[in-house]
């Protein structure tokens, strides 16, 4: 079996926003390079993934300069870097392409906005590449703190949308 750590989001674009210091963790970028490390010993593939919103001249059009990995972490030579226009990693890069490309059949995601962009890829990914395998594991590297839109803000239910 071959896996892969998929990293999405962990980019620039999010600390502009005015409440990421109250909502996130910014401790996020040791925590994931402790992940990238371990899947870089165990022989993983390690893809970084983008979020980006051309021409909405927000902090995730590309134009303004902060769809770029947070400070600190630094892929490897070989390291896919993808960007994405979608919430998940597959409709909008060739990520389906790469993970068949290497044999990939088991995912680890981590990254930001764990309820949106990595929930919504670890859906796609076990429903329609890898139908019946040994599917996804979902990373809290966020840990999102008690933000009212949070789906794990106190009160408000963890099991997975649908």
């Amino acid at each position: 079996m071959t896996s892969a750590l998929l990293v999405i989001d962990v980019q620039n674009s999010f600390l502009q926003l005015p409440d990421w210091q109250h909502t996130s963790r910014p401790d996020i970028v040791p925590q994931v390079d402790r992940l990238a490390t371990a899947a870089r010993n165990a022989g993983d593939t390690v893809i970084w993934v983008l979020g980006s919103r051309p021409g909405t001249g927000t902090v995730f059009d590309p134009a303004q300069g902060h769809v770029r990995l947070m400070d600190g972490l630094h892929p490897h030579p070989g390291e896919p870097t993808l960007t994405k226009t979608a919430h998940n990693a597959f409709t909008t890069t060739n990520l389906h392409q790469l993970l068949t490309q290497r044999g990939t059949t088991k995912l680890t995601i981590c990254g930001i906005r764990t309820e949106q962009c990595c929930e919504t890829t670890a859906r796609l990914y076990k429903v329609d590449h890898c139908p019946g395998g040994p599917g996804v594991r979902l990373y809290p590297t966020e840990l999102r703190r008690h933000h009212p839109r949070s789906r794990f803000a106190p009160g408000r239910s963890r099991s997975p949308r649908h």
